[in-house]
């Protein structure tokens, strides 16, 4: 759901940050215009050794704007062994992206993870790929957000407290020396398929009773943290796309309605200007970058959301992105050798 928290009292699902994606992105390769990088990142702060072994991981592209899936990356893992662990990597399309179970033509196999400084890229024809620890390019003030906003007793961010009032802002960047684990992907723009536009998502399931049951997914960025309480959370977090407009409107539109002050019929306008319902990231390659047309690791996610929620009422936070991020592929910066120990939920 692209947060780092799957709700501030909730916890990451089933327990284990490894199941909890936090940032999706999708960008022109800056290098060549005719190229996308996805990357798809998980594992919050890096609380866990290694890439679940019993997870399927899906970065999933509707082409055709039915939210359907219509090609897919799909990943899993081995078994972490004496701190290696190796990935392989699925393309599928049609029928065989649309099923739970990792299907479809082989791109990458059992190819090493990367948990040292240097990545372990590698290319399949036209497509090049990474899986590993790298620095997270997330930035946010947290403890300024928390003053601002009703977090206690699973609300998250869906109400305000003291604020909004610019002087709760700290300054501080809480993921200025965390790290993340990432799958990135970069391609020809052209085999997404864009007609005009994308839509993408992120998803994981884990294996249970010998069934793939769906735990998390990511698409908008800090979606689900600002328009549902933890009791909506894992819900959301298990059902799909096309079920959005259905089951989530009225609880977007009334927290549009309770923040913003905006009217129902201007909340709509601003859903539909969003293309937040379904909460799939839209990306048309041939209009500039940029959230809300796709994410790039500079996009300043946090000053966005709060600006739409809130209805202009709070200003940005002066937060820069992080200077470690790469020129080349997979773009995330070097992991940070000491990174911080991982924060309380809730601050």
């Amino acid at each position: 759901m692209s947060n780092h928290f799957t709700g501030l009292k909730l916890g990451p699902p089933e327990g284990d940050t490894r199941l909890d994606l936090t940032d999706l992105y999708v960008f022109t390769a800056p290098a060549d215009a005719a190229r996308t990088a996805v990357i798809l990142n998980c594992n919050s702060f890096t609380q866990e050794a290694a890439f679940h072994p019993d997870a399927v991981y899906r970065i999933n592209i509707d082409n055709n704007h039915d939210c359907q899936t219509d090609l897919a990356f799909i990943l899993t893992f081995s078994k972490p062994d004496a701190g290696r662990q190796s990935a392989t990597v699925y393309l599928a399309q049609g029928a065989e992206a649309r099923s739970d179970e990792p299907l479809g033509t082989p791109l990458f196999k059992d190819v090493e993870v990367s948990f040292g400084p240097e990545p372990n890229i590698y290319t399949s024809g036209d497509y090049m790929f990474f899986a590993g620890v790298r620095s997270d390019a997330f930035f946010i003030d947290f403890a300024g957000l928390l003053n601002m906003f009703d977090w206690q007793e699973g609300k998250n961010f869906t109400g305000f407290g003291k604020g909004p009032d610019p002087s709760l802002w700290t300054g501080k960047d809480l993921f200025a020396n965390y790290n993340v684990f990432s799958m990135a992907f970069e391609m020809p723009t052209n085999l997404l398929g864009a007609d005009p536009a994308v839509r993408i998502w992120g998803r994981v399931s884990i294996r249970k009773n010998g069934q793939l049951v769906a735990v998390d997914r990511s698409g908008h960025p800090t979606f689900a943290n600002f328009f549902f309480t933890d009791e909506v959370k894992p819900e959301f977090n298990r059902s799909e796309p096309a079920q959005d407009r259905e089951r989530f409107l009225e609880q977007v539109i009334h927290t549009l309605e309770h923040v913003g002050g905006y009217s129902r019929e201007a909340a709509l306008a601003l859903i539909d200007a969003e293309g937040i319902l379904p909460d799939m990231l839209s990306f048309t390659p041939t209009k500039p970058g940029g959230y809300p047309n796709g994410r790039r690791l500079t996009d300043h996610i946090v000053a966005h959301r709060l600006a739409m929620l809130s209805n202009g009422k709070i200003p940005p936070d002066g937060l820069k992105p992080h200077t470690d991020l790469l020129k080349a592929f997979p773009y995330l910066g070097t992991p940070h050798p000491h990174p911080d120990p991982p924060p309380r939920n809730g601050g």
